[in-house]
């Protein structure tokens, strides 16, 4: 029994010795538990909207008023004209306009009834119903408390316009943010094993040895993956167009370019992670663990980035799929250009180049 005793303390004290079970058993839980916490859920806030207001009455700023200080809304911007709006939705920041018709107190006391347009970007079909249900809930409380106040029967009536996916298929979010999944797991994975797998089976020491330098070897890894993960790019934007009915609006050309650029930031990430990983294990194990949760959970694709809190965020901004995902919908869904997506897409450049900057430096020309 003693023997027994003494071989359970020696496995307790083999586990606190490493890290990475430590990390495996404590680390992953508390992250996971925090991240779901904070991220899943069914509520929106400080969402920005945009707000035109053609009548400009002590009803129409009453309404205004109780919308913004729901905390559901923020004001992104007063709108002068109905020509706005469109730019505006364009842009992306703005996920819902409000307006106001003309002369609103007028027609709630003659007519009896008033109408607010709530146009809502519904390239995110599930925050688009949020977003129209919540600002429906704040007029409906608006209208009661006036009608009793008033003692009077005044009707608020609000039209509602999906934009970018009238008919609110799921398909027009889903594609995208498992296009940005599919090919940042298979072209990081895969090229993060191709250099650890070399490091297994010895044949990395021939490369070392040979004339080739470590940009060259690097390189030569992540070509043949480029051209793999790009096919996989074209089935997958194949499928989405005949198979689901996701539109290309934009350019075709453009589209395939931004998903090269995305492949080639996916595999130099891929690069960086096999030459720090001394097995394919431990190779894999760190491209599921970095890339599978956070591209699911933090890149928008499923869950609003403007309702996580502040440092998670942060956190999104880091995660090259948010960006993608942006491209592919302002160019498939709303049919932009490189005018609108430059931004997004210095960022997924200065990615690659970080990424490819860092696997060379770390790149050895000698096994420890």
């Amino acid at each position: 029994m003693k023997s027994y005793t003494g071989f359970i303390k020696k496995e307790f004290l083999h586990i606190f010795r490493d890290k990475r079970t430590m990390l495996i058993l404590f680390g992953i839980p508390i992250a996971q538990i925090l991240i779901f916490g904070y991220v899943i859920k069914n509520e929106i806030k400080d969402v920005s909207i945009g707000i035109l207001d053609q009548s400009n009455d002590q009803m129409t700023r009453e309404i205004t008023t109780k919308i913004i200080s729901s905390g559901y809304f923020k004001l992104e911007r007063n709108l002068q004209s109905l020509n706005e709006i469109e730019d505006l939705m364009k842009q992306g920041d703005v996920k819902e306009v409000i307006v106001f018709e003309s002369d609103f107190s007028k027609k709630m006391k003659n007519e009896g009834s008033a109408t607010i347009d709530i146009i809502t970007d519904a390239s995110e079909p599930n925050t688009a119903n949020l977003l129209v249900n919540y600002t429906r809930g704040i007029l409906i409380d608006y209208m009661q408390k006036n009608n009793q106040q008033t003692n009077t029967q005044f009707v608020i009536e609000p039209k509602v316009r999906m934009v970018y996916n009238e008919g609110m298929k799921d398909v027009f979010m889903f594609v995208p943010g498992t296009m940005a999944m599919i090919l940042i797991l298979i072209s990081a994975m895969m090229t993060s094993i191709s250099i650890a797998r070399e490091k297994e089976l010895g044949t990395l020491e021939v490369l070392m040895v040979s004339p080739i330098k470590p940009v060259q070897i690097i390189t030569g890894k992540v070509i043949p993956y480029i051209l793999l993960s790009f096919i996989i790019a074209v089935i997958i934007i194949l499928m989405g167009y005949f198979v689901f009915g996701l539109p290309v609006r934009g350019s075709l050309v453009l589209l395939l370019a931004e998903s090269l650029l995305y492949i080639t930031m996916a595999l130099s990430m891929g690069i960086l992670i096999s030459t720090v990983s001394k097995s394919q294990q431990v190779a894999m194990f760190i491209s599921l663990f970095a890339l599978l949760l956070p591209t699911i959970l933090l890149s928008g694709f499923i869950y609003p980035i403007e309702n996580m809190p502040w440092i998670l965020q942060v956190i999104a901004n880091l995660m090259p799929p948010k960006w993608f995902i942006i491209i592919i919908k302002d160019i498939m869904i709303k049919g932009e250009g490189l005018a609108l997506v430059w931004k997004e897409t210095l960022i997924l450049v200065g990615m690659t180049l970080l990424f490819l900057l860092i696997a060379v430096k770390k790149f050895k020309t000698r096994l420890e």
